[in-house]
């Protein structure tokens, strides 16, 4: 990865450290809470990206997101909750996204109080995410060259 210096200011560019959107499981917004609880179990999710029919980033919908719905809606009865609209559900958390053109002092402030930061073009569609792992990996790696990797390789 190229770090530039420009002025005092280090830039790198923040897409090389891009899951693209082909390689993240994430929900269309007209989805169930069925739906969003199969995938999310399938792929191991405790937090997942939501898109609408255009592509565009609406949010993140998150377990406990999905746990008060169910306490609060439903009296805890998954059955009735099957087919409850995803956008219905309240979150708890905005997960910020950030432009892909997005500078690395703006997107490690971000990382800082999210597992994962959703990327969006200007136009607003989801790119993919950039996961505070990869981050904590690039710099462990940079940090520390001629160590033996203790961190565990990232996809």
């Amino acid at each position: 990865m190229k770090i530039h210096e420009i002025g005092s200011v280090l830039w790198m560019n923040i897409l090389l450290f891009l899951t693209p959107k082909n390689q993240v499981a994430f929900l269309h917004n007209n989805c169930t809470l069925r739906q969003a609880m199969k995938k999310m179990e399938f792929h191991h999710y405790t937090a997942i990206p939501m898109i609408d029919c255009k592509g565009e980033y609406v949010g993140t919908l998150t377990e406990g997101d999905l746990l008060w719905s169910i306490k609060k809606n439903f009296s805890l009865n998954f059955k009735q909750a099957e087919n409850f609209p995803i956008m219905k559900v309240q979150r708890h958390h905005h997960v910020k996204a950030v432009k892909a053109t997005t500078h690395m002092e703006d997107l490690i402030n971000t990382v800082l109080n999210q597992n994962y930061v959703p990327v969006v073009d200007d136009r607003n569609v989801f790119i993919g995410i950039i996961t505070r792992k990869r981050i904590i990996q690039y710099f462990y790696e940079k940090a520390y060259p001629n160590q033996t990797n203790i961190l565990p390789q990232v996809l």
